[in-house]
């Protein structure tokens, strides 16, 4: 279980990580990294604005993954590691469509 919550903790620490040049301008339009859609990559003036948004969202989320990753084990104490990981999917999935979501509807606002 050790190393499940090792690796699920890192997970959304790597999102924190990455949120941070996003949420800070430092990441330029591009086909790899930032919330990259036709619009986005279009305008500058768009893909900044977008990607701040969308890096505070990814923020959150790493940290409410870090904070999921370590309490779940306390909360659930009897869960097997499989019930853990399949259960840690779901969140990161679920957490992942709710940024997602929110990015979209921000976007629609921008010009």
């Amino acid at each position: 279980m050790f190393w499940s919550i090792v690796l699920f903790a890192g997970i959304g620490l790597l999102m924190v990580i990455l949120a941070i040049p996003m949420i800070l301008g430092k990441v330029t339009p591009n086909s790899v990294y930032g919330f990259r859609t036709k619009k986005t990559l279009s305008d500058p003036e768009i893909w900044y604005p977008a990607n701040a948004y969308a890096g505070k969202w990814l923020l959150a989320w790493g940290v409410v993954m870090m904070v999921a990753a370590l309490l779940l084990p306390i909360l659930l104490p009897d869960l097997s590691e499989d019930s853990y990981a399949a259960l840690f999917v779901l969140v990161v999935l679920g957490g992942l469509f709710v940024v997602v979501l929110m990015c979209w509807r921000y976007l629609k606002k921008l010009n």
